[in-house]
Formats: C-alpha cells, structure tokens, sequence
C-alpha cells in the first residue's frame, strides 16, 4: 500500500481514498500488535497510520488512532499520558459516536490517575454524546455501543473504589455484548472477574475469569489471557474456594 501511494500516480481524490485505505490497515495491524504484547511494534503501526489519516485530511480518524495510543499507554499503566493524548484527540472529533468513545477512553485514564470528578464528567459525556449520534459513525469506531459504555464506566468505577456499582454495569454491559464479538467479550469477562474478586465473590470470579481464559485461548488474543494472568494474585489468597484451583492451574499452563 505505502509503495503504491509513494510510486503511483493518481489523483487528488484516489490519493485521500488510498491514505484513508494505508491507515486503517495500518490501524487494524496495530491492535494486532497489541494483543500479541508486541507494544514497540503497535506503537510504530499507529504512528504511521496517523501519518497517513493526516495526509487523507480525515480529522476524525486521526483522533481515534490518537485514542489508540491513548489505550496502548493505559494498558502499560500510563494514564497521564493516555490522558494528555486524549484531551487533545477529542477537540479533532466531529461525529458524536467518536467523541463518545474517546470521553469514554479519558475516563478510564482519568479514574486510573484517581481524578473521580473529572472521570464522571467524562463518563457523563461520553454517554451523552452517545444518545445524540445521528447517522452512520465513522467505521474505525461504528462498533461502540451501550455495553461498551456500561462496562467502561463500571470498570472506571472498580478503580475509583465502588465495587458494588462496578459489577452491576460490568454485568449488565457484558450481558448486552453481541455474540459476534467475542475478544471484547473476553476483555468484559476479566473485568468482570475483577469485579467479584474485589467483592470478596472468589467462586464467582473463578467462573468469569474461566470463561475468559477459554475464550480468549480459541480465538488466540493474549492480550485477554495476560489480563485474566494479572488476576491471578488475588486469586492465589482464595485459593479453595470453588473453581479457583481449576482456573490457577489453567493459566500455569496457558
């Protein structure tokens, strides 16, 4: 695609289509990258994605590649950064299915870094914007959705020290998840064993956390079974409730 862009000849128009084309492979190989683990490498495919949705001039799909290294430095416990990214990406949005999606991500951040008021107001937002979205969102965010809205807030919620109302959104969003999206499931499934975990609900997180480690295994995304490995040292002071030796052994081996 890049040599086609650098050695072609075409017009202005063809030129923004093959831009637009070149970051959203670039993109999707990205979050490939990542949930092999291999970070340096994701890091380096959304770079150039974001190169490429720059010279495309499409404003929103830059924001949401800037989102995702947003996410990346979240998921390596950065959030001052992924917060930093993200104050900036969201004044590039314009549909509000994107902005709702990047006010979401900034909570995350926001409750990660202990910021409880500016994680609701973010939260809020996020679902505000989400209720107004008209017409058809831009493809790189058309699959956020309700579910992603109340686990994400629940998952906020766990990190600002409300257990209680985190699992009641991170169950009710998990139960709302489409079938055909089944690495999301496995993410939703981790946060939801987190969830029990913290409530003291060890055979409850054992299942969940199960479930997540099988599914994560048959669609092979690491990134869901390191999340469910995470989990493991609190399970390992439960150890003899129901399931917990079964799933401590299942991750020994995954």
């Amino acid at each position: 695609m890049t040599d086609l862009i650098d050695g072609g000849n075409y017009t202005q128009p063809v030129g923004q289509r093959l831009h637009t084309l070149a970051a959203r492979m670039s993109s999707t190989v990205g979050w490939h990258r990542l949930d092999q683990g291999k970070h340096a490498a994701a890091s380096r495919f959304w770079h150039g994605a974001l190169h490429s949705a720059h010279a495309s001039g499409d404003r929103d799909l830059g924001a949401g590649i800037m989102s995702d290294l947003a996410y990346q430095s979240t998921w390596l416990k950065d959030p001052k950064t992924a917060a930093q990214i993200l104050d900036s990406a969201v004044l590039r949005t314009e549909h509000p299915t994107a902005r709702s999606l990047l006010h979401l991500r900034l909570a995350r951040a926001q409750a990660a870094l202990g910021e409880a008021h500016t994680c609701r107001r973010s939260l809020a937002t996020a679902e505000q914007e989400l209720a107004r979205t008209a017409g058809e969102p831009p493809a790189w965010c058309s699959w956020m959705s309700p579910a992603d809205l109340l686990v994400d807030s629940g998952q906020c919620l766990l990190d600002l020290g409300e257990p209680d109302r985190a699992r009641e959104l991170i169950e009710e969003g998990t139960a709302l998840l489409p079938g055909a999206r089944d690495k999301t499931r496995a993410v939703f499934l981790s946060y939801e064993a987190g969830s029990f975990l913290r409530a003291g609900e060890a055979d409850r997180a054992a299942a969940a956390a199960m479930q997540s480690l099988t599914l994560a295994k048959k669609i092979g995304a690491p990134r869901c079974v390191a999340l469910v490995r995470d989990l493991t040292p609190g399970f390992k002071r439960c150890a003899g409730a129901d399931g917990v030796n079964d799933l401590l052994e299942r991750v020994r081996a995954s």
